[in-house]
């Protein structure tokens, strides 16, 4: 193969001391909490919310702690005789590993990686890329006019990185992302609710980020956990229902419905819970303030600056080797 990856992980501990490290994406859910003058309040704040969530759950009580580490991965690239990336890695992916302390009896039980996933070649596709097509084509703001090869990159280079080494020796299973819903789709309630997961939700149609997420091989189910306002959805491979605990999934709920409910609490932190038929919306002003400061507008600023880094970075001076490997990756 003309074109080689490897891949390197690092992980930090996301607790109230955490500073987000030079090579860290800064648009992610923990960096942004992690800014400012009242950056230790916000992360105690955010981590009591994720703690009492995971006990409700759970039952009540407060017999639980999770405890969260920011899973960091570099992609290193060797075009030819030389690395393209000069030796040193380039930041490709975040997401969150979780465990869970049982404070009765001391043991660390394992959740589920994945949780959030923030990726610089998906702020380059959706902040750099699809702009910049339906400018090109007329399409901006009409929900179509995406490029027919939008995410294959990204979820190729997804797929190798949990089939590298790097990611099989230390994790167990596959990634399982939790983000919000689209507001873009409208959702119906199904099914008999599960026990931890809840109510069921349809969605009418699919998402760019459903079809993006495809391309990464992972498929979506969304569900409104009992004491949540809105569904969330979940991505993943295999079967979410029978591969993780009970207690897995309550790790991953309480995490990340508490990031939703910090970053769109129009949706998550709504006052009125989602009926049979539900449609999210950002524009809700019925919502209650979690009293932890977020600046959207920087966030998609941020993505932008990002996306355009992996772009001089990877995307641009090393075009040719990326379409000739994807290319070989069709034919095998």
């Amino acid at each position: 193969m003309t074109t080689d990856f490897s891949f390197s992980i690092r992980t930090t501990r996301f607790d109230e001391d955490y500073v987000p490290s030079s090579g860290s994406r800064i648009t992610t859910n923990f960096a942004n909490l992690a800014r400012g003058e009242h950056r230790r309040e916000n992360l105690r704040r955010a981590l009591r919310m994720i703690d009492e969530r995971a006990n409700e759950l759970a039952g009540g009580g407060d017999r639980y702690a999770v405890e969260l580490d920011i899973v960091s991965a570099d992609l290193h690239l060797a075009a030819g005789a030389e690395p393209a990336d000069g030796g040193e890695g380039l930041p490709l992916i975040e997401m969150l590993d979780v465990r869970i302390l049982d404070r009765e009896t001391g043991e660390r039980l394992p959740g589920i990686t994945g949780n959030n996933f923030s990726s610089y070649v998906r702020d380059h596709d959706f902040s750099v890329r699809l702009p910049a097509h339906q400018q090109a084509t007329g399409d901006a703001g009409s929900g179509g006019g995406v490029p027919e090869d939008f995410g294959v990159l990204h979820g190729r280079l997804f797929r190798r990185f949990i089939s590298s080494d790097a990611y099989r020796e230390r994790f167990a299973g596959p990634p399982v992302v939790c983000i919000s819903v689209s507001t873009s789709r409208t959702y119906r309630r199904i099914g008999a609710p599960h026990p931890v997961l809840g109510d069921e939700y349809e969605a009418d149609g699919s998402s760019l980020t459903d079809l993006y997420f495809a391309r990464m091989g992972l498929q979506v189910r969304c569900f409104k956990p009992r004491g949540a306002v809105a569904p969330l959805a979940f991505y993943f491979e295999g079967d979410l229902l029978a591969d993780h605990s009970d207690l897995a999934l309550i790790g991953t709920i309480a995490t990340m419905e508490t990031f939703q409910r910090i970053y769109r609490p129009e949706i998550y932190n709504a006052r009125e819970s989602a009926g049979e038929v539900y449609r999210p919306s950002l524009g809700s002003t019925d919502h209650a303030d979690t009293g932890i400061v977020y600046d959207r507008e920087e966030r998609s600023r941020l993505g932008v600056t990002q996306g355009r880094f992996i772009q001089e970075r990877l995307i641009a001076p090393h075009q040719e080797h990326l379409e000739q490997w994807l290319a070989e990756e069709v034919v095998r």
